[in-house]
């Protein structure tokens, strides 16, 4: 792979000789595959043989990259496939959140750190996920249904929207679009679309996200602001411009130096940040400063058991879950939804379930019929994989017609 030249000549004045000569030879390494386990599903790790990430509780690092789309676990939500770095997230709500909070992932989709964030936060929590581009919010939205916690409300919106509500967050992460240098590894496509233009462009773009939202953290609150890239107009700057111009005090968080993380590379500034290079640290490229809202007037926020309420208050906040899996009405039938059947609020006893063999489990996610035992009841039967849900069928007797989501439907298996 050939790195742009303006990259190269920034970045390895900015890294150093030797981190930046074990950047470049993380190249030809392979790339480090690791998973999040869903505790809210399961707290046992399906992989044999993998080795803890040390500053997440359900992360893991395996050997080698199975083929996740041909695991029905995968797709029943028990465990995510997530980049290590990442998962660093984890650490930092568990250090600077100590009881029931209403958060909010302001740039969510796929939706890696949103399921992350509430396996981390507190119970009692309330997380709002929301995602700007309506594509990727589908996308958001089919991960968060198969993590399948009540307590995360979906939306579609953009930062300015939640301005013109009343709702006040404690936890605010801000995952910003950005150059994605830290991505340049396993993804041609951000070597390609990179500029030192784009740069700027994602560092102005970032602060008028952060500017926008600013307005709905708590005094006192806590805002989160990541990217997956490596420059300093993008971290460093922008972190001391929200200090400096919006009010808020860069907190730190201990970490232990065998994780190899790189704080700040911003000359004469020396706050407490976090930086992930490949090569350095075992992962892909990432950024992450915490930060606490300057003031006490506002010493209220919306409380977590009224966040589904009044969110649903904004008619123009377009909210694509509440938590609360219903199911779909046809004509006069009501067909189970498959956020029911993932969901762990779920009744047990509401259907009649059967449980598939692996062959049988990828036809499902295929969207194929299915023959049922003939001890099965007719009509609506839940089907699951090693005792966890993967959705609805409605049994005819001579068949069952199979109910799996057409968007979510597994292909060239």
């Amino acid at each position: 792979m050939t790195l742009p030249q303006e990259f190269t000549e920034y970045t390895s004045r900015l890294f150093g000789p030797e981190r930046w000569e074990r950047f470049l030879q993380s190249f030809l390494q392979p790339t480090p595959v690791s998973v999040r386990i869903n505790p809210w599903k399961t707290l046992e790790n399906p992989f044999p043989n993998a080795e803890p990430v040390p500053w997440c509780q359900q992360g893991f690092w395996l050997k080698d990259r199975p083929p996740f789309t041909a695991d029905p676990l995968f797709h029943a939500g028990v465990y995510y496939v997530q980049e290590a770095a990442s998962l660093f997230l984890d650490y930092v709500l568990r250090q600077v959140v100590t009881g029931p909070v209403s958060a909010l992932d302001l740039c969510a989709a796929p939706g890696g750190k949103s399921t992350l964030m509430r396996a981390a936060l507190p119970e009692g929590s309330m997380l709002v996920s929301n995602e700007i581009d309506r594509r990727r919010a589908n996308i958001l939205l089919e991960n968060i249904l198969k993590q399948g916690h009540p307590g995360v409300l979906v939306t579609h919106n953009a930062p300015k929207d939640f301005a013109k509500t009343n709702l006040i967050f404690d936890v605010i992460l801000t995952d910003a679009p950005c150059s994605g240098e830290g991505l340049f590894r396993r993804d041609p496509t951000a070597v390609n679309e990179w500029s030192p233009q784009n740069v700027r462009f994602c560092a102005e773009r970032q602060r008028g996200i952060l500017r926008d939202i600013w307005p709905c953290l708590k005094d006192g609150g806590l805002l989160i602001y990541s990217t997956c890239t490596f420059n300093t107009y993008e971290n460093e700057e922008n972190v001391r411009w929200l200090a400096e111009e919006l009010g808020a005090d860069i907190l730190s968080v201990p970490v232990v130096p065998d994780w190899q993380i790189t704080g700040s590379l911003l000359t004469n500034w020396q706050q407490p940040v976090y930086r992930f290079i490949p090569g350095t640290t075992r992962s892909e490229g990432l950024f992450m400063a915490v930060l606490r809202k300057q003031g006490g007037k506002n010493a209220f926020s919306t409380l977590p058991s009224s966040l589904r309420a009044q969110l649903k208050k904004y008619p123009f906040l377009h909210l694509l879950s509440d938590g609360i899996p219903q199911p779909e009405s046809k004509g006069r039938e009501q067909i189970p939804s498959v956020a029911q059947a993932l969901s762990l609020s779920a009744q047990e006893a509401d259907f009649p379930r059967v449980e598939l063999s692996l062959e049988e489990s990828l036809r499902y996610l295929r969207r194929e019929a299915l023959k049922l035992p003939n001890s099965t009841p007719h009509g609506f039967v839940l089907v699951t994989y090693q005792g966890h849900p993967l959705g609805f069928v409605k049994n005819l007797g001579n068949r069952a017609n199979n109910l799996y989501p057409k968007p979510w439907a597994i292909h060239n298996l």
